[in-house]
């Protein structure tokens, strides 16, 4: 199958004006429309408006119409869900909702990393997470780097989500960008029995079960079980998704409880970035391989909720959660890519005729008839000679266990304040944790399939190093508590008929403690430490409702989160980890704090048709980024002054008969504000010169890495007749910059630097059909990327270290007078998934 060529040279216009200016003329332009509508607004009659409300909180309470939340809240019904016919929760968010994207870093469809207003919530161990996400009122990031297993989150489960934008406080640590508030099914609101199976492109196969019920003594119950599996597109990429959820509940007029039981068995592989020249020759390449990521997971959560009266609501949860992750990654060890082709030595030689070894060469050796030679890892592993140098290829492992619980109550009250409608909302809720993280690296050599063959020698510090430097030690043995408390509180007072203003806060306090089991009792190599953050967070906004044709909105948030026991576990300069897992000594982190300002105005024009138009501006302080020191691959977590995330968000839906259509456009645009010196492995302007590792300069207006300036959604749905409805929907991305030239400024010389240091933008569009062959049984299939186009998500610089031939390593181009061994640094990009094709089969009772 032929691919049309990416074109991955993308020009970038210089900034003509300062960041901090930049949405002044929207200001205007959103108060002129803001004027028109209004005007509009008042000359319309006979709207039938449809009133959405929303929680405020994680916990169910009483809820409050949008048109009185001071933010552009997205509201997700499981109809909507089931209707995209998306694989799962990450790839919805990534095709329907307005302002997310996804990163596809890993190459696999279950751990996507995805992008809400330019914030992250990522299954990615050392990424900095933005998003809070909620399952039935318990916060899902997972204590241990706050990361987000996407594919522990069953998708037939959900009832509902609401994406809440800003930096919500009630939702408490970690909104930054934005909050994801998950709710799943019951048996009296999800009825019935259903059994679902699929078949498509790369062997994709999966079969899903779902039952509800209710009875007259007020018992339900709700139990849906799935199993996935794919071969992968890409090369040796399979995957088993295992996923099992029940809700067991009573409830009668003024009462409800509920258990809700989810557990998960999962297999992944995933392959992430390729080097640009080998993505091109191999579009389904790998770089290096396997990369296996396993999780399993027991999730309980008991909530109840209690009305006092009709105007009193008491809510809470208890909730019990385990993790047990394990990762096996081989990869292509960096230290190895500054040695020379030379000769075995006398003592090499027996060494490997003793084991069995030959093959070697005994004259002539060059580039060509030697590249990186295994027999040389395995030589030197025998004689216990700098395996570290001679090896190509590490492979990395780790373990992790996370055991959770919590609890949290809340009382809403909806009672006339001084003759005023009001809403009162208070809370508390605590947290506790207890993790074992593990990790460890073995060398062995990379093959030509690029799978790694480990050999009996470790990156734990005992092997020589070459002179004047030090070994690499990837091992970590760490143990850690994490306990947090938190009180809350909201109140929205109707000021009168059509004004409406909310305050609200969140006070949290987090104690970490952990324990270095290698290295206990403090000091630089040690991840002895306790550490406690507390904060206030306050938010206030203020909607007007003058009609029931449309409303405006101005809010003001700020959210925080702590240091991770990983930044925290990798923050001392003069003691460098490795990303994503090995850590070093950890001086201490501060919170970062976010400050978001929402304005915007949303409408009904008819009962059909609804749009929406809002800005956003949200200011991080003391953010925390991984700056790379001069050793490949190696750097630290620190503070950085201020970081901005800004745009414009625009929608609009509609129906037109039997057709129906949507668009959402967002113009982000994300900075950083504040000088820092980070790593330039790769980057062409970096102060050592071509070819070295050394530090690049940001300045205050370069974008930031990964996040694109423009993204673009589109759908269409036709109802042909009773039975038959096709739809198509279109994601249209700009390009963005790639991780490691945050300075924006790399340029490819063809000979030390390869590749543009950006991905290119991209559209893609999908197609899905659903027939409905009998009242139980329904026939529905779906392409994506319908034209098949090669792509890209995100991009990385560093250093490359096969030929264009992708056969052999490279050799260094030689020493040079410095006695640097200059490398080849390249762009690396994550693809995104060609057509693929599956059909299913449903049948319900």
């Amino acid at each position: 199958m032929q691919h049309p060529k990416r074109d991955i040279s993308v020009h970038v216009s210089r900034q003509s004006q300062a960041p901090g200016l930049r949405l002044r003329p929207l200001v205007l332009a959103l108060g002129a429309a803001f004027a028109v509508t209004a005007q509009a607004a008042d000359e319309l009659t006979g709207v039938a408006p449809t009133v959405t409300v929303i929680g405020q909180t994680p916990l169910p309470g009483l809820e409050l119409p949008i048109s009185h939340i001071a933010a552009p809240v997205q509201a997700v019904t499981a109809q909507d869900i089931d209707n995209s016919q998306a694989l799962d929760v990450a790839s919805f968010m990534n095709r329907k909702l307005n302002g997310v994207h996804v990163n596809e870093v890993q190459g696999n469809p279950f751990q996507m990393d995805v992008n809400y207003r330019g914030y992250t919530a990522s299954p990615l161990l050392g990424t900095p997470q933005g998003l809070s996400v909620y399952l039935d009122g318990v916060r899902i990031n997972q204590p241990f780097g706050d990361v987000v297993s996407w594919d522990l989150i069953p998708k037939a489960a959900i009832a509902s989500m609401n994406m809440m934008p800003g930096s919500n406080p009630l939702f408490g640590l970690n909104t930054l960008g934005g909050a994801l508030a998950i709710q799943t099914k019951e048996g009296r609101s999800h009825p019935g029995s259903s059994v679902q199976v699929t078949a498509g492109s790369y062997g994709r196969r999966s079969i899903e079960i779902e039952h509800g019920g209710f009875n007259d003594k007020g018992l339900e119950w709700f139990i849906t079980a799935n199993q996935f599996q794919e071969n992968g597109w890409r090369t040796n990429s399979p995957s088993e998704i295992r996923q099992v959820f029940g809700k067991f509940g009573w409830q009668d007029a003024r009462s409800d409880l509920d258990l809700a039981i989810s557990y998960a068995d999962n297999k992944m592989n995933g392959n992430g970035l390729q080097e640009g020249r080998l993505l091109e020759q191999d579009y389904s390449g790998i770089y290096t391989q396997p990369d296996i990521t396993k999780n399993r997971s027991m999730f309980l959560n008991l909530t109840g909720k209690h009305s006092l009266n009709d105007t009193t609501l008491l809510s809470g949860n208890v909730y019990y959660r385990k993790i047990n992750s394990s990762t096996y990654n081989g990869d292509l060890n960096e230290n190895a890519l500054e040695n020379q082709v030379y000769q075995p030595n006398q003592t090499e030689r027996d060494a490997l005729t003793a084991a069995g070894y030959s093959g070697f060469p005994t004259a002539g050796a060059n580039a060509g008839n030697t590249p990186f030679p295994y027999w040389r890892c395995i030589a030197n592993t025998l004689l216990a000679d700098e395996p570290n140098e001679k090896c190509t290829g590490l492979i990395n492992t780790t373990r992790t266990s996370q055991e959770s619980l919590g609890l949290s109550g809340q009382l809403s009250l909806s009672n006339d304040l001084a003759g005023r409608k009001n809403l009162f909302i208070a809370g508390a809720a605590y947290d506790q944790s207890n993790i074992h993280f593990e990790q460890s690296g073995q060398y062995g050599y990379i093959n030509a399939d690029r799978s790694v063959t480990p050999v009996n020698a470790y990156a734990d510090g005992s092997q020589n190093a070459g002179a004047g430097e030090s070994a690499l030690d990837s091992r970590v043995n760490l143990g850690g508590r994490t306990r947090t408390w938190s009180l809350f509180a909201t109140d929205t007072l109707s000021l009168n008929r059509h004004w409406h203003a909310t305050l609200s806060g969140r006070y949290n306090r987090t104690v970490i403690k952990n324990q270095d089991n290698l290295n206990p009792g403090g000091g630089i190599d040690s991840l002895d430490g306790n550490h406690t953050f507390d904060r206030f967070n306050p938010a206030l906004g203020l909607t007007f409702a003058p009609s029931p044709a449309w409303n405006a909105y101005v809010g003001y948030s700020e959210g925080s989160r702590t240091p991770t026991s990983v930044e925290l576990g990798c923050a001392n300069p003069d003691n460098p980890c490795k990303l994503p897992n090995a850590m070093a000594g950890d001086p201490p982190l501060k919170q970062v704090v976010t400050k978001t300002w929402d304005l915007g105005l949303r409408g009904q024009l008819n009962a059909n048709t609804v749009w929406n138009a809002g800005l956003f501006r949200a200011d991080n302080h003391n953010d925390i980024l991984f700056v790379a020191d001069d050793q490949s691959g190696f750097g630290y977590f620190k503070n950085f002054g201020k970081t901005r995330r800004q745009g414009l968000e625009l929608g609009g839906s509609t129906r037109l008969g039997a057709l129906s259509l949507a668009v959402n456009y967002t113009w982000l645009d994300a900075t950083y504000q504040t000088p820092e010196e980070v790593g330039g492995t790769g980057n062409s302007t970096n102060e050592e010169g071509a070819g070295l590792e050394g530090a690049i300069q940001i300045k205050p207006g370069n974008r930031i890495p990964l996040i694109p300036e423009h993204l673009l959604k589109a759908s269409a749905n036709y109802r042909v007749n009773s039975a038959l409805t096709v739809g198509t929907d279109l994601i249209g991305v700009s390009g963005s910059y790639a991780r490691g030239n945050e300075n924006n400024q790399h340029r490819a010389d063809g000979s030390h630097y390869l590749g543009s240091g950006r991905s290119a933008g991209y559209t893609v569009m999908n197609l899905t059909a659903r027939y409905q062959v009998s009242r139980g049984l329904q026939v529905f299939g779906q392409v994506n990327n319908l034209f098949d186009r090669e792509f890209t998500t995100a991009a990385q610089l560093g250093s490359t270290a096969f030929s264009a031939s992708g056969g052999v390593l490279t050799q260094p181009f030689g020493q040079n007078a410095g006695g640097d061994y200059p490398q080849v640094g390249s762009t690396f990009y994550a693809p995104g998934a060609p057509r693929t094709l599956w059909v299913g089969l449903r049948y319900t009772l």
